[in-house]
């Protein structure tokens, strides 16, 4: 008997497409058996209180796609090329082998990223969140129609490097924010920050290969780069950023920093430091990522001008994301590229997925060269500042010297130390303040190695962007009656 899905409430309008589904799942799922036959046409109309015709009808679309065969004067058969192993559902817990390639074997393996639950708690201090009211609806909306309204001469594939407008846009304001120069072929546009990593890896390693990288780190740099099959050599931090001295014993055709403001700690860069990784890269031949992540935040420190423009873009790929100033959600970064890779680095956008959406860009530039942009930045700075002001006051009002702060002076979130709660405490402390309705996020699976080489306390990462003042407040009020019950 062939069962249809039915709405309990409203009988399904029999169709042809329906009864050819239903049918075309049930030898799928070996219902009928190794070349069984399948009701008649006539029974099956009867049975369903439709028509012949429409019966016929899906018979014949599963005889055009070899499901069935027939033959004159006897009902339709399975066709008995579909072998009975390859029909049947797979017994549970016995799942069949799935083969993927290294690429994606390696992958698979890599630890998974915290989940997203954030809309259901009183407040989740997340890094990477913005506040909704942060961005700019009205803005962006004007810019998005004007792009909308002017018609080009034809609809086309554009640019892989990215529209020439905003290009220029983003020249003028990386001079202007970073004191970096740099020309206009040397932009690419790419979708976030994570696609322009992406590229990279791909342009730059080969299985074997060694990439040195901080630790701890962005996790999804980390694990992007060891996607290609190269091995990652772990490189300590301190308040000063990547340890430079450590890279003398290591050789690698790669390096990811992020000097500005390092990720997660908040140390910053000196130039001696900037100037031994430069000539690290030199002497290796090797090329550096900057992750400029979220330079537009300082609070207690002045801007520190990019490492790219120490070495006049030679060796360095600088990367910029706009996740952090407008929205994650959008999925606009960019690159800026030593002359060397222009080229290559075009033909893999091009390659990956022909070029970022137009529209989007268009609209950015407009922002940018009204000076919107710049003006919105601007005070999503000091909302920011506010809120890191908050929270500032509220850890230290209820935790005063038990807990340590670090990376504080920039960015858009902070680390937490709790001096004595030992790391087995960690997951009481996340499920305890999550029931609480607050969300908390260990630093421990940002660091590389084996558990012994990680902190013997308990770290969190708090990003506060996404939450309010006065959420804060009581989130940080909540959060120390956990840590009492611990």
């Amino acid at each position: 008997m062939v069962q249809l899905r039915k709405d309990p409430g409203h009988p399904p309008a029999m169709g042809a497409r329906q009864i050819y589904e239903a049918l075309r799942e049930q030898i799928a799922g070996g219902v009928f058996g190794a070349a069984g036959r399948l009701p008649s046409s006539r029974v099956l109309a009867h049975e369903l209180g439709v028509s012949r015709t429409t019966v016929t009808a899906a018979y014949e679309q599963l005889l055009a796609e070899g499901f069935i065969e027939v033959r004159q004067g006897s009902r339709a058969r399975v066709a008995p090329d579909l072998a009975e192993p390859a029909r049947r559902k797979d017994s549970p817990g016995h799942p069949p082998p799935v083969r993927l390639s290294a690429w994606g074997e390696r992958i698979r393996r890599f630890h998974p990223a915290p989940s997203h639950a954030g809309s259901r708690l009183l407040a989740d201090f997340r890094y990477g969140d913005m506040a909704a009211g942060d961005f700019p609806a009205t803005l962006w909306k004007r810019a998005m129609s004007a792009a909308l309204s002017r018609q080009p001469e034809r609809l086309t594939y554009a640019d892989p490097r990215g529209t020439p407008r905003l290009r220029a846009a983003l020249q003028g304001y990386l001079w202007r924010a970073r004191q970096l120069v740099c020309e206009l072929d040397q932009i690419v546009i790419v979708n976030g920050s994570q696609q322009g990593l992406d590229l990279c890896a791909r342009l730059i390693l080969d299985p074997g290969d060694a990439f040195a990288i901080e630790n701890p780190c962005y996790a999804m740099a980390r694990q992007v780069l060891a996607g290609t099959g190269a091995m990652p050599v772990s490189i300590p931090v301190d308040a000063a950023g990547l340890r430079t001295e450590a890279l003398d014993r290591v050789r690698a055709r790669l390096a990811y920093v992020t000097p500005s403001h390092q990720f997660p700690m908040g140390g910053v860069m000196p130039v001696r430091r900037r100037q031994q990784l430069l000539d690290w890269a030199r002497r290796n031949h090797a090329w550096v990522i900057e992750d400029d992540y979220d330079s537009e935040y300082r609070f207690d420190i002045n801007p520190v001008p990019a490492l790219h423009g120490l070495d006049g873009g030679d060796r360095v790929i600088y990367l910029g994301t706009l996740s952090k100033t407008l929205s994650p959600l959008l999925r606009i970064g960019y690159l800026v590229v030593p002359a060397a890779l222009r080229e290559a680095m075009a033909a893999a956008k091009r390659l990956a997925d022909r070029h970022s959406p137009v529209v989007e860009q268009e609209a950015l530039a407009a922002l940018i060269e009204t000076g919107a942009y710049e003006r919105h930045v601007r005070r999503i700075r000091r909302l920011n500042g506010e809120r890191r002001a908050t929270l500032i006051t509220a850890l230290r009002r209820h935790f005063a010297d038990r807990i340590v702060i670090e990376g504080a002076d920039a960015g858009l979130h902070l680390v937490i130390w709790f001096r004595d709660l030992p790391r087995d405490r960690e997951t009481a402390l996340l499920e305890g303040a999550k029931a609480k309705g607050v969300g908390l996020h260990s630093i421990s699976w940002l660091y590389d190695g084996t558990p012994a080489d990680r902190p013997d306390h308990v770290g969190l990462v708090m990003g506060y962007a996404a939450v309010e003042p006065k959420l804060i407040e009581r989130a940080v009020r909540l959060l120390a009656g956990v840590v009492e019950t611990l």
